[in-house]
Parts: C-alpha cells; sequence; structure tokens
C-alpha cells in the first residue's frame, strides 16, 4: 500500500455567509495523479488553495508528508510551500519581464540554491520538455503551450512532494492539451511525482488514477480509473 502524502479531514470554508466548502475529507496517495472535479462554485479551486497553503481553512485538518499544515505560519510556511509544493495554473502566472530560463529558476533562488546551481538545475528541465530554444524568451514570445510547459518547469524544480494544478489546460488547445497530459504521466513514470489537478478537461479527469467529485462544497463521488492503477 502506497503512502498518503496528503490527509484532509473535516476541512470548512466561509466566505462571508456563503459556506464554499463544507467539510471534506480526502486522501492522495504518493505516486498518484488525481483529478478533482464539479461544478463551477463547487469548491474545487477553494481546496486547491487550501491544500496548497495559499489560503486557510475554517477548520478541519490537512496533512502532507505527516506534517499538520496549521501548525505553520509566517516565515516557516512560506518555507515549507516552497519547498513541498509546485504550482500550476491556468493562465501560466509567468512573470513577464523575466525569460522562461529566470522563470524556472525563482522557486530555487527563493530556495536559496545558488544561481549557478539554479540555472543548471532550471535548463536542464527547459530541455527535457522540449525547450531548449526558448529558454532565453520573455513569455509574450512563447506559445500557449509553450507557456504551461515552462509553468511545469517551474513548478518541478524545488522536487516538490506535490504538484497542484489549477485548470492546466484551460487555456489550451486539443494538441497541447494531449502535449500536457503526457507529460504528466511520463513525470509520474519517471520520479514517482504526486499530481492533484482540478480540472473541467473530461479527457484529463478520466486519464487520471482517480476522480474526486465535488458539488456543493462536499465530496459526493470518488472513482478510480483501474486500468491506470
Amino acid at each position: 500500500m502506497r503512502k498518503k502524502i496528503i490527509e484532509v479531514s473535516g476541512i470548512t470554508k466561509n466566505f462571508g455567509k456563503l459556506q464554499v466548502l463544507k467539510g471534506i475529507d480526502l486522501y492522495v496517495e504518493e505516486g498518484e495523479i488525481v483529478s478533482i472535479v464539479g461544478p463551477s462554485g463547487a469548491g474545487k479551486t477553494t481546496l486547491l488553495q487550501i491544500i496548497g497553503t495559499l489560503d486557510s481553512a475554517d477548520s478541519g485538518s490537512i496533512k502532507l508528508n505527516g506534517k499538520e499544515l496549521k501548525t505553520l505560519k509566517g516565515k516557516s510556511l512560506a518555507t515549507f510551500r516552497n519547498q513541498n509544493l509546485g504550482f500550476i495554473f491556468q493562465f501560466h502566472q509567468l512573470l513577464p519581464e523575466f525569460t522562461a530560463l529566470e522563470n524556472v529558476m525563482i522557486p530555487a533562488l527563493i530556495a536559496k540554491v545558488n544561481a549557478h546551481t539554479a540555472e543548471k538545475q532550471a535548463r536542464e528541465l527547459i530541455d527535457s520538455l522540449g525547450l531548449s530554444d526558448r529558454a532565453e524568451h520573455k513569455p509574450a514570445e512563447l506559445s500557449g503551450g509553450e507557456k504551461q510547459r515552462i509553468a511545469v518547469a517551474r513548478a518541478l524544480i524545488n522536487h516538490p512532494a506535490v504538484i497542484l494544478a489549477d485548470e492546466p489546460t484551460g487555456s489550451l488547445d486539443s494538441i497541447n492539451k494531449k502535449e500536457l497530459h503526457s507529460i504528466f504521466f511520463d513525470l509520474r513514470e519517471k520520479t514517482g511525482q504526486t499530481f492533484v489537478i482540478v480540472t473541467h478537461d473530461e479527457q484529463l479527469a478520466s486519464d487520471t488514477d482517480r476522480i474526486i467529485h465535488l458539488r456543493d462544497g462536499l465530496v459526493i463521488d470518488e472513482k478510480n480509473n483501474e486500468s491506470l492503477n
């Protein structure tokens, strides 16, 4: 049995009088690719942000690699996030004034990796994703698919325990969607990388190991895609 790398128990979240999450329980095992699906307003992105420590729950518990996240505050929380979590967003969130290479290096530099080592690691990641000739280009000079592959490289540079992806294929055409799907599964095959993916992309969800369905702030269903397990 694989290790549970994420354990979520009783998570609730309110925005004013609106209760967005109403007691979420779920787990993710090491090396799994799990998708979270559901209609708009179901609480998917809110849940992902709470798991990623970008927001806090009103109640409940989240453990990542056995560490209770609510015990972390301030700089210790930021350091834990930087060292243990990688993020991929729908619209890339690359910094426009920096090159692709510099964007990938940023999390490593924040982690106080020396610049030479950070650059070497970033180039290796960019090369592995087939973008070695785009490393010195700024985001405005990259296609949508290229931007998202650079975002994947940035998410990977600190060797995170988990990559959290929020609608990672939402802004891509069908060809680039398929390429990004392949990248995720290749990474899992080669490195055992764990992914949690919020998506409306039915094809991506059907390819993942497990689908967790949210509706009205609750987990209403869970499906294992047996062919991948």
